[in-house]
């Protein structure tokens, strides 16, 4: 049970990120989402497009903490770090 929910956590903070990146795109620039994404890949900007996507992991860790969720959260940091990871090379 233990390593089914580190993997839930994970996937959590992954599909958070890429709602988050989503939600960035669509909102704050007048392009769609693949546009946006081709765009900001020319630019350069995709790293930082990612990291503004992962900011919804900070709630996301505190309401798993919350809820007792240790294993969940630790998920979360995990993709966290795997998405800093993904940033840096990007």
């Amino acid at each position: 049970m233990q390593k089914t929910d580190l993997l839930i956590g994970l996937f959590i903070g992954i599909a958070s990120a890429l709602l988050g990146c989503i939600a960035f795109v669509e909102i704050f620039t007048p392009y769609r989402f693949m546009d946006g994404i081709a765009v900001f890949r020319a630019q350069q900007l995709l790293g930082k497009i990612i990291t503004l996507g992962a900011i919804l992991n900070i709630g996301i860790f505190f309401l798993l903490l919350r809820f007792n969720r240790d294993l969940m959260a630790r998920g979360v940091i995990l993709a966290t770090i795997l998405l800093t990871i993904v940033t840096l090379f990007v």
